[in-house]
Formats: structure tokens, sequence, C-alpha cells
């Protein structure tokens, strides 16, 4: 029989139509949860209901729904409340993992303001948007699961719109705890290192080759089961004396 720790409870999943999102979708249902797949493009739909159907293949009555929704906008984050409260109105909302993100790989002296704009309004604003509007709906003992980067604390060329993007979001994670725990509720963030899925293709080869070389476990990229395993583990019960936390799962390749 499976280990069902997330059983019943409501987990909202941003950005969940691919890559990791999708991998924490798959795992948290198959540990029981309801599970809400958000995403944004119109060409992400079919990818979002390709995984609701993945999840209902699984046993004890699990069910999902997806969501479109724009979370760099005022209105986004109140429309993904609002489907998961009239899909599950009886249940509350028991987990939200910050997962959407974007990024823009550009020098410092090519980027722009806009660029700055695109890629902040989504990994910072997003999800601090996301977090106060499911705030009044989350279940005591609430978890809030922000995915960071180890590029937060990395310097690579390229990449200062990203990697300042992330290093706000550790913020985010220290002081939402220090607010959010009166009422029970934990926070914490995971620094995914290089993972395996269609965004590490478009990183030069040599530079993934080199990332692999210099990962301690097994020499090798991250799995989506293995970033899956540790916010599974976030998210459950038995995680409640875990707050403010950053966690590297990199497999070694950065050690806090």
């Amino acid at each position: 029989m499976e280990d069902l720790t997330l059983d019943g409870k409501v987990a909202i999943i941003t950005g969940s139509s691919r890559g990791i999102g999708e991998g924490l979708a798959v795992e948290f249902a198959r540990r029981g949860a309801k599970v809400v797949v958000t995403y944004t493009s119109e060409s992400s739909s079919a990818k979002a209901d390709n995984i609701l159907s993945r999840l209902a293949d699984y046993k004890y009555g699990r069910s999902a729904i997806t969501v479109q929704a724009d979370l760099r906008t005022m209105d986004g984050p109140s429309q993904v409340i609002a489907a998961t409260i009239k899909a599950f109105p009886d249940e509350g909302i028991s987990i939200l993992v910050n997962n959407a993100g974007c990024e823009v790989q550009k020098r410092l002296s090519e980027a722009t303001v806009e660029d700055l704009a695109y890629v902040h309004d989504l990994n910072v604003r997003g999800t601090m948007l996301m977090t106060q509007a499911v705030l009044p709906h989350l279940r005591r003992p609430g978890r809030i699961i922000n995915i960071g980067s180890v590029g937060a604390r990395a310097g690579f060329p390229g990449y200062s719109l990203y990697a300042s993007s992330k290093a706000a979001i550790e913020g985010f994670t220290r002081c939402w705890a220090a607010e959010l725990g009166v009422d029970g509720h934990t926070v914490n963030c995971v620094n995914p290192g290089p993972v395996d899925t269609d965004m590490i293709y478009q990183i030069n080869p040599a530079i993934v080759e080199a990332q692999k070389k210099s990962t301690p476990v097994e020499q090798r990229l991250a799995t989506v089961d293995d970033i899956a395993q540790i916010c599974a583990f976030l998210a459950e019960e038995r995680s409640r004396w875990v707050t403010g936390q950053t966690i590297s799962a990199s497999g070694g390749w950065t050690m806090y």
C-alpha cells in the first residue's frame, strides 16, 4: 500500500504543467493530495490536461483540477484560489508550492528594465501575490514551499536577473516563516541544482557536463523525482519543526 502522508490535503502547485512542477503534482497525488495544477499560457493547456489524466489513474479517490491564470497580475492568484475553493469547498487549502518561474539569460550590459520586470514580476511579485491570496484559506498547520535555485547563491554570467529573483525568494522564506509560525504554518525554500528537464538543454552542454562532474552524489543531473521527494516531505506533518530553511537539493553541488 502507498504511503498516503498527504491524504485528503489540498495542494496548489503553481507552474505545474511541466518540469519540476509536473513531478511535484504527480508525487503529491501519489501521497494522497488533491492537487491544483496551474499554468499560464494556452499552449500549456494540453499538457495540464494530460497531467490530470495521469493523476486520475491513481487509486484511493484522489482528484485534481487545472487552472489557467497569469500570476503576474493582481487577479491571477485570486482566480487560482476561487477555482480551488469551488472544486474543494469543504477541505480548505493545506499546501502551497510556489514553483512558477521564468528566466532571461542576458549579461548586465544587455539587460533591460523590461527584462527585469519580466523575470521579477513572476518569480518575485507572483510568489508574493500568490502567498497573500492563499493565507485567508490556509488550513492550520499549513505548508508553504518556495522553489528557489542554487543560482541564488552562485555567480553565473548572464543570470543576474534570475539569480536576484531567487535570492529574493530566500528572503521571503525566512521572513514569512517568522511571521506565520504563530499560526502553525511553516515556510521553506528548496533550491534545486541542475535538473534533467527541458530547461537544462537551453544551457551550454559543456557547462552542464562540468556541473555533473562537480556533483558529489553520482556525478549526474538531478531527476525531477529527486526534487519532488524533498518537497513532499516538507509538505507533510512530520516536517513540522522545519521552517525558514533553504535546502540545497543539488546532490551536494552546493552545500549550505
